[in-house]
């Protein structure tokens, strides 16, 4: 029984962690877990640290990431309810180079769940997310590079759901999502999404749907606002119990608030997978592709200084995670993101002389196990690389993390 406990509180973790990201084949919660505490230490050797928003290749640092977390589900007829909670900080032993770093930094965050069903028709679904951090998070869809500072995100997603017939059904919503970083400039956005879906019942695996999304973002200092409409078709496909697949394409309507900025329209693609293979192995997956918001204001040039803003930024992001466990005191874990993204129809921000295209790709990827060293009492090493190859000024860099970590559930 102790096992299906910590296996259910895995999933929970991992299903509210990454709310309001781009792993959207989510599995609801099916059972009530009592509130389960955790606290920990991580000791991190980072081969090229940059916290401030100066970058200093190169930097070796160690720190201590010290947290203490729970997780809480509740499960009814009517009600499913899920909540997780890490709250922790960065201590840099040594205080890192560049410019502006601090010795101590916020890595928390905060996700919170609920299903309400007010009859057979029509149900209430919210979810909420809330970080600050130093790390990007590839997952959560606006990272692109490595850390510039701490910042604090947040989404929620509140839509109503109603069964018309037994196959018909509509999603109706309304997404609210905020990104704000402490000393950097030109990086913040705040946006806002409604969107209806219709959904068809094809058959008792296969769900086929259309969407209208319509999205307004705020862009910070010299960062333009913009409008994107999107128009999709897509199905939700469930190849067994435990393995469903979601796919949504189609077509991303952008409108740059910004003079001399052209209209454009572009394809647009979102696929996640999430499979339990058995009771020992399991796996998420994710791709997205389409025109994005996030970073597209960059430093161009180092001597004079440049600064441009991109009018098209297309991304594709592709992430991968999964856990085996060996044996029910050892497990291993894994995992990568690749994020290739294209920058064209720059200009300067000053003077608005055309800036050249760039191309830029993140590869992130780590490898960790883990092992129950007594009942309440696991240890983990993780080993992380990530590569960056830009045509960017000053953001080609390699970085090695080496994790050691211990934690206590109870």
């Amino acid at each position: 029984m102790k096992v299906i406990t910590l296996a259910s509180i895995a999933a929970l973790t991992a299903s509210i962690a990454n709310g309001g990201g781009l792993y959207q084949a989510a599995e609801e919660t099916e059972s009530s877990l009592p509130l389960q505490w955790s606290v920990g230490m991580d000791v991190v050797w980072d081969s090229n640290t940059n916290p401030g928003p100066a970058a200093t290749d190169g930097d070796e640092t160690f720190s201590l990431n010290p947290f203490v977390g729970i997780t809480y589900a509740s499960v009814t007829p009517q009600t499913t309810m899920a909540l997780y909670a890490r709250l922790g900080l960065v201590y840099y032993l040594d205080e890192p180079q560049a410019v502006g770093s601090d010795e101590v930094y916020g890595q928390s965050r905060v996700g919170f769940d609920l299903t309400h069903r007010f009859s057979e028709r029509l149900r209430f679904t919210s979810r909420n997310y809330l970080a600050y951090e130093l790390e990007p998070d590839y997952s959560q869809g606006f990272g692109t590079t490595r850390q510039l500072g701490e910042y604090l995100s947040w989404s929620t997603d509140n839509s109503i759901g109603y069964r018309w017939s037994e196959r018909f059904a509509t999603y109706t919503g309304l997404i609210f999502t905020d990104l704000k970083y402490d000393d950097i400039t030109n990086a913040d956005r705040s946006s806002w999404t409604a969107y209806n879906q219709l959904r068809y019942q094809l058959s008792p695996q296969t769900v086929l749907t259309a969407s209208y999304r319509y999205s307004e973002t705020d862009g910070s200092d010299n960062a333009s606002d913009s409008t994107n409409q999107y128009l999709l078709l897509g199905a939700e496909y469930r190849m067994s119990a435990n393995t469903v697949l979601v796919l949504n394409t189609g077509a991303q309507f952008r409108e740059l608030q910004n003079a001399g900025a052209e209209d454009s329209t572009d394809p647009y693609l979102e696929f996640s997978m999430r499979t339990q293979v058995n009771q020992d192995w399991g796996y998420r997956a994710f791709v997205r592709y389409g025109a994005e918001d996030y970073d597209t204001v960059v430093q161009t040039g180092i001597l004079p200084p440049v600064t441009s803003e991109y009018a098209s930024k297309l991304t594709l992001r592709v992430g991968l995670t999964g856990e085996y466990k060996i044996s029910p005191r050892l497990s291993v874990f894994g995992g990568v993101n690749i994020i290739n993204s294209s920058y064209e129809d720059g200009r300067n921000i000053v003077g608005g002389a055309a800036t050249a295209d760039a191309d830029e790709i993140l590869v992130n990827a780590y490898i960790g196990t883990s092992l129950k060293i007594t009942e309440n009492v696991f240890g983990t090493l993780t080993y992380n690389f990530t590569n960056s190859d830009s045509d960017i000024a000053n953001r080609d860099y390699d970085r090695n993390r080496i994790t050691v970590g211990v934690r206590a559930e109870f």
